[in-house]
């Protein structure tokens, strides 16, 4: 039996400095509410303290607030970048939403996406990979219950611990960032965390899918581990509607917009002009702009590249407004998800053996057969009743 595909978003989030920040905030929380109430599983949130557009600078916080308005979407961190932050006090946040989230709360890790966050805060970029895996390992104990005494260059803990113990047993689901670089495949295989694969679809990303699978499979096997393809997931950024057209016309509204601040933070941003439009991306399969067919193709494709996969997550990018963005995550959830997990194979089944058209032709025969027995006693009945009467 194939894998359920589970289906989340990918939160950085990404805003226009035009647009007011407190209402981007909370038109946020809105959404995870409606994709909650459409039936999504996750939502990942990011942390992001520069550049002006990813305006989340605590995950945490948000997603506490997000868990109140929430019923059953499990939401993590996408990601807590751990080299910014003491592993004590990472820990610490990490079991407090574990607590008030009753468990909904998944602990997403990474080394820190923007430069510009650490040049802020005095960190060579050089270092930053070194100390997500010394973050972590820390964590790891502290979750267990241990007391850890340990000094760096970036942190000093005196027989540390935690007041609580995870709400999740042993701990929430830890997930590492993986792009490019095999450092999150490493660190995933070596641990059995899940993998959130944040450019699976982007030129190089979509490439290194396959690649860093294997070095996440081939750690996990000299640590005695299996890696789970429950836990992998992929993000790629989709805008559907009921008609290409109509989907081309809705992302007018701010693609242009995303993709000057994208390319500015992004390698792959200084490609020729005619290789960036959004018809060009399509073609070259790095976005979903179209139907739900479009996105069941790039599912499709997916998973051809790699292999079944736990969760697709849709890159959050506020493309269109806020109406057609939520449009095109319910189409998803209508059109998209039945397909890819044959939700609807019973009642395809049921349907055709129901409407066949010689058994249809038995059915209704029958079914006019005991209409017409039904009248004929009836009319019986009555003459019957009629008889009598007159009798009487």
């Amino acid at each position: 039996m194939a894998m359920k595909l589970r289906n989340g978003i990918f939160l950085a989030p990404f805003h226009p400095i035009d647009e007011d920040p407190t209402l981007c905030l909370h038109r946020d929380l809105e959404l995870i509410e409606h994709l909650d109430k459409l039936g999504y599983e996750e939502a990942w949130v990011g942390e992001h303290h520069s550049a002006g557009y990813e305006i989340i600078a605590s995950p945490e916080l948000f997603i506490a607030a997000a868990a109140e308005r929430t019923r059953r979407i499990k939401l993590g961190t996408g990601v807590v970048s751990l080299p910014y932050h003491s592993p004590l006090t990472t820990a610490n946040r990490i079991i407090q939403l574990d607590h008030q989230t009753r468990g909904r709360v998944m602990f997403g890790v990474g080394p820190g996406l923007l430069p510009s966050d650490a040049f802020q805060l005095g960190i060579d970029p050089s270092t930053q990979r070194d100390r997500m895996v010394e973050a972590i390992e820390v964590i790891l104990k502290l979750f267990a219950g241990e007391r850890v005494t340990k000094k760096t260059d970036w942190f000093n803990l005196v027989n540390a611990t935690c007041q609580l113990r995870p709400y999740s047993w042993p701990q929430p689901e830890i997930c590492v960032a993986s792009s490019v670089t095999p450092s999150g495949g490493k660190l995933a295989g070596k641990h059995g965390f899940g993998m959130l694969c944040v450019a699976a679809t982007q030129m190089g990303g979509y490439d290194a899918l396959a690649i860093n699978w294997k070095v996440a499979n081939d750690t996990a096997t000299e640590n005695g581990r299996k890696m789970d393809p429950e836990k992998l997931r992929l993000v790629g950024p989709v805008h559907i509607a009921p008609t290409r057209e109509q989907a081309f016309k809705n992302i007018e509204f701010g693609f242009k917009k995303w993709q000057r601040y994208f390319n500015s933070i992004n390698p792959a941003g200084q490609l020729q002009p005619e290789m960036q439009t959004a018809e060009s991306l399509v073609e070259q399969g790095v976005i979903v702009v179209g139907t739900p067919d479009d996105a069941i193709a790039q599912i499709k494709r997916l998973q051809a590249k790699q292999g079944e996969f736990g969760c697709f997550l849709q890159l959050a990018h506020n493309w269109a407004d806020f109406e057609q963005t939520k449009k095109s995550y319910e189409l998803w959830q209508r059109y998209v998800s039945p397909v890819i997990n044959g939700a609807n194979k019973g009642r395809e089944e049921a349907f055709a053996w129901a409407t066949d058209k010689d058994r249809a032709a038995t059915f209704i025969g029958a079914a006019t057969s005991a209409a017409l027995n039904t009248i004929q006693k009836h009319q019986a009945e009555q003459t019957a009743k009629e008889k009598k009467s007159a009798a009487q």
